[in-house]
């Protein structure tokens, strides 16, 4: 979940709980205008389509987070993608609570029968008020027909959630069930390597065939279950990650002191979002760049340490990488956890950098097991 933040941005907060979007989703967006324009639509009816595919999400989101609710999971944020979504909760008992097969089976099949349900409700309503549609000429998604495109998109949604893929419903319910007998990082393990077959095999499929979302799905279930194997290490009490093993330690700070403009052109020349503040060699707070600009647009010229954020927790490079999300990044949403030894700042953690760490340390963990196999 963590990695994928990394790539989303928040959209606002519902009822508490904060909606968050994955690119994703934008990325879809352009390509859903890209293929009406090509398949001789016009660029609104593949808006049209997109968002059509953003509602049955949306819906079957509600429907988990009212599950979630029944269960008492302190629900606090929802991550949308094209597939589905991901949520989180507030404390580390309820993501375990969430994860167990019995309330996990549960919560995995409340998505796709809502999306069952949703597309059935509106196949009915269409067979009645225009019984000479049929729902069943092919080709069943597309943005030229959007009122066949409003059932097949939600039936479409739940099947392909039944896939027993990480980070897919099935593939939550796979995960549980496998874990059941053969422990949590086995369980995790299999539903993400089974995940990448299975996205693979859609987008082989995709091409053959030759059937665009068929390779954007299988695309989508890839990268997801390749983060979820990616999320295994962060779970691995017996070889935990420490904060060292994934910092940032090539990073760039500014000065207190530093003009609102100079910071900003200093931004410039790196990737950064987010900068440490130190005075003296000391670290004193912690500045985005969409603050500087912000702060610029407002107010006009100042100093850093007039917009800088004061409150924040640190990390030291030996504590535990899943221990600190949780106690800083999962529960407050923190953009930067800067990491001391003593007084001093040895590197960063961002979701925008870890994800990249975590995929370049899981890959190099796996090339250690398969070289120690071949010497055994």
């Amino acid at each position: 979940m963590i990695s994928m933040r990394g790539w989303s941005f928040s959209i606002g907060r519902l009822l508490g709980v904060e909606i968050r979007i994955h690119t994703f989703f934008l990325l879809l967006l352009g390509l859903s205008i890209s293929y009406s324009s090509v398949s001789g639509s016009s660029g609104s009816r593949g808006f049209a389509l997109w968002v059509i595919l953003f509602f049955a999400v949306v819906v079957r989101e509600i429907a988990r987070a009212i599950a979630a609710a029944w269960f008492g999971l302190d629900l606090q944020s929802i991550l949308l993608l094209p597939t589905g979504g991901l949520q989180q909760y507030g404390t580390p008992e309820a993501n375990d609570r969430a994860a167990t097969p019995e309330i996990g089976k549960r919560l995995g099949l409340v998505g796709p029968l809502t999306n069952l349900f949703l597309g059935l409700l509106f196949a009915a309503i269409i067979l009645s008020v225009t019984p000479e549609i049929n729902l069943f000429e092919k080709p069943w998604l597309t943005p030229a027909h959007l009122i066949r495109a409003l059932v097949w998109v939600n039936v479409l949604l739940a099947a392909v959630n039944l896939l027993p893929a990480a980070p897919l419903d099935g593939g939550r319910i796979f995960r549980g069930e496998f874990a059941r007998n053969h422990g949590v990082l086995k369980g995790t393990r299999a539903a993400a390597g089974l995940g990448q077959i299975i996205g693979v095999l859609l987008a082989i499929t995709g091409c053959i065939l030759p059937n665009m979302w068929l390779i954007m799905i299988g695309g989508f279930v890839f990268i997801g279950a390749h983060m979820d194997d990616t999320s295994m290490l962060l779970a691995n009490e017996n070889d935990p990650v420490r904060m060292r093993d994934v910092m940032l330690t090539n990073f760039s700070t500014l000065s207190a002191s530093d003009t609102l403009e100079d910071a900003l052109q200093s931004s410039v020349h790196t990737l950064q979002d987010v900068f440490p503040v130190v005075r003296g060699g000391n670290l004193v707070g912690a500045v985005s760049r969409q603050g500087i600009v912000d702060a610029l647009q407002a107010s006009g010229n100042g100093y850093i340490q007039g917009v800088m954020t004061r409150s924040f927790q640190t990390a030291q490079p030996d504590d535990s990488l899943v221990t600190t999300l949780r106690r800083i990044m999962g529960g407050q949403g923190a953009q930067l956890v800067p990491v001391l030894d003593g007084d001093r700042i040895v590197g960063i953690i961002t979701p925008q950098n870890l994800a990249h760490s975590m995929g370049l340390l899981n890959a190099r963990r796996r090339m250690t097991q398969f070289q120690q196999q071949r010497e055994d």
